[in-house]
């Protein structure tokens, strides 16, 4: 049975990074936004609520978590753009998805994802590799490239996406 924590396996950067792999990555990086309006067309409020895992977010949940996430990782890119490996503030993505604002309709995240993966693809699409190669550091995780990140951001999208479809189909 597959671990429903990791419907699409967890996250492997590659030793070697192509161009068509950074290519790949910032597609979905532009895709992700019409991927969950596919997926949450027609939900019902009471679909919404539903986990995708026992003690897992909800459809919801995981809506805003995406916003709050990719926003961090936008700001991070922006940082490392102007910054010399600056250190990073991570965040407890458990405790921000009890804040009041989880509750909220999906809406207004998703309008979030949607302008946010829009100046995010434009700003991707202007990078050079060598500007792929600048970093920053995060406390728990170290020194981490924007090309690396950009992998992760990727599949972070499509991972949650698939908790929101596990869960929207049950």
């Amino acid at each position: 049975m597959t671990d429903l924590r990791y419907p699409i396996g967890q996250f492997q950067f590659p030793e070697v990074v192509t161009a068509q792999q950074v290519q790949e990555w910032m597609k979905d990086i532009r895709q992700l936004p019409k991927q969950i309006a596919e997926a949450l067309n027609g939900a019902s409020e009471q679909a919404l609520k539903k986990s995708y895992r026992e003690n897992g977010w909800t459809v919801t949940q995981l809506v805003h978590h995406i916003a709050d996430s990719h926003m961090n990782s936008f700001i991070r890119f922006k940082l490392a753009l102007t910054e010399d490996a600056p250190t990073i503030k991570p965040y407890n993505e458990e405790e921000w998805a009890k804040l009041p604002g989880s509750k909220m309709p999906v809406s207004t995240s998703y309008k979030m994802i949607e302008g946010l993966h829009e100046r995010w693809v434009y700003l991707l699409k202007s990078l050079t590799e060598e500007q792929l190669q600048r970093a920053f550091h995060h406390p728990d995780s170290g020194l981490m490239t924007l090309e690396k990140a950009l992998a992760l951001y990727a599949w972070h999208g499509k991972h949650h996406l698939a908790h929101i479809q596990i869960a929207l189909a049950k």
